[in-house]
């Protein structure tokens, strides 16, 4: 397996303004992920977690030091190269789903592909519902899933275009704890199944269960 680094975060802070003051969400923070492994975020609300899931996925930039995404700088990136970043090499998971309530099922799960221009939307989108284990739900609609059922689908979505580094905020914030368990025993499986890098942010120690790695963080500093 290829041992390049798939996301690396070199000394960034970032830095704000809130109502007329200088606010430092992150201040100096490093970490590595490699192909395969999974790494927890803990700290409490307002610590630089998501500041920090927003960065490592390109959706936000340092005000200094520099994010790399499987060697690329996000910094240095032009809108059209961003996105391209985001389509291929990014997944996302989010606490409340971000399932179009207007689509099916399959249709959810094949939306990246078709934005992607792949003329097997279909077939892959089907594939990672199965992989989920909801092959026979194609067709259905986000309303009439359970909670952990939407967050598989989320996952399938997350997942179908094969990314090398997929970031969870956190994912089973809005479940009870035997299907929260269930989600995070399937994105351990996409580590070994898929390579994928995860990079989670949690309020949960009992999250870090089946993590390779867990950063505390407190005031935007890894501890």
């Amino acid at each position: 397996m290829d041992r390049v680094a798939i996301l690396q975060i070199d000394q960034v802070t970032k830095q704000y303004q809130a109502q007329g003051q200088q606010v430092r969400a992150l201040d100096g923070v490093s970490l590595t992920l490699d192909p395969g492994q999974f790494v927890a975020l803990v700290g409490r609300s307002g610590c630089g977690k998501s500041t920090l899931l927003n960065l490592a996925g390109a959706m936000d930039f340092p005000t200094s030091g520099e994010v790399r995404i499987d060697t690329q700088i996000t910094s240095n990136l032009d809108d059209a190269q961003l996105t391209a970043l985001r389509r291929n090499k990014v997944g996302f998971i989010f606490q409340n789903f971000q399932l179009l309530p207007t689509l099916s099922v399959v249709e959810n799960v094949e939306l990246p592909l078709l934005l992607a221009g792949s003329p097997d939307a279909r077939k892959s989108a089907t594939e990672s519902l199965a992989w989920v284990e909801l092959s026979g739900y194609e067709h259905r609609m986000p309303h009439q899933l359970s909670g952990g059922q939407m967050q598989r689908v989320a996952i399938a979505r997350a997942l179908v275009h094969r990314p090398r580094l997929l970031l969870a905020d956190e994912p089973i914030g809005n479940l009870d704890t035997t299907t929260g368990n269930l989600i995070l025993d399937l994105l351990r499986r996409a580590t070994s199944d898929f390579g994928t890098a995860i990079l989670m942010a949690t309020h949960s120690q009992d999250s870090t269960r089946v993590t390779d790695q867990t950063i505390v963080m407190r005031d935007g500093r890894i501890q």
